[in-house]
């Protein structure tokens, strides 16, 4: 009975994943053909759908988010932390492999230095978003309004012509507070336990 459940269970993901990738692929053919919108938009939304789906509705997310939250709870549960470890690392580099190729054939250039501060920017999106830098918290759609926050900061300051530098340090700024705000309700969360 309960593998039935399984099986049941598993095959609803997959229907969802095949579903959220059809109508990605629809949305990319239409919107790129007369809409005008970018179709690295159309990828990175299917992506975000992509990893909402799995974060969310597989035991791989939540074994991700067991793992980021106890290693040592996680590894007793019975989850390959290591595997799980390279696993995600092997991921991230895919999809860094990927955006650069996107920002590359954007550009229709290369240079090392051509986005010198897309890390910070990064973490900043994923901290303002509300992803926990100490592990175990976070949601896919909540970082993408953090990046929004960081573009239309980024963009407000180029509106307002100010230097990279002052970009920097707001950015600087605004990821301390982040920062600061999650680890005082990280520390109030441990106190009222």
């Amino acid at each position: 009975m309960a593998s039935c459940s399984a099986v049941r269970h598993s095959s609803q993901t997959a229907l969802q994943l095949v579903g959220a990738a059809a109508v990605t692929i629809i949305l990319i053919f239409l919107f790129e053909s007369y809409q005008g919108v970018p179709q690295a938009v159309m990828i990175a939304l299917g992506l975000v759908l992509l990893f909402w789906i799995v974060l969310r509705k597989t035991p791989f997310g939540r074994h991700l988010y067991a793992v980021g939250g106890n290693a040592e709870a996680a590894r007793r549960a019975g989850i390959g932390v290591v595997r799980m470890k390279i696993t995600v690392f092997m991921l991230a580099s895919t999809l860094a492999a990927l955006a650069g190729i996107m920002m590359t054939s954007r550009s229709t250039a290369v240079a090392t230095q051509i986005s010198s501060t897309l890390l910070l920017n990064a973490i900043a999106a994923a901290v303002i978003g509300g992803v926990s830098l100490f592990g175990g918290r976070g949601s896919v759609w909540a970082v993408v309004l953090g990046a929004l926050v960081i573009g239309s900061l980024d963009n407000g300051l180029d509106l307002l012509n100010q230097d990279q530098s002052i970009k920097n340090i707001v950015q600087g700024a605004v990821l301390l507070l982040a920062v600061t705000a999650d680890a005082v309700v990280r520390r109030t969360g441990l106190r009222g336990r």
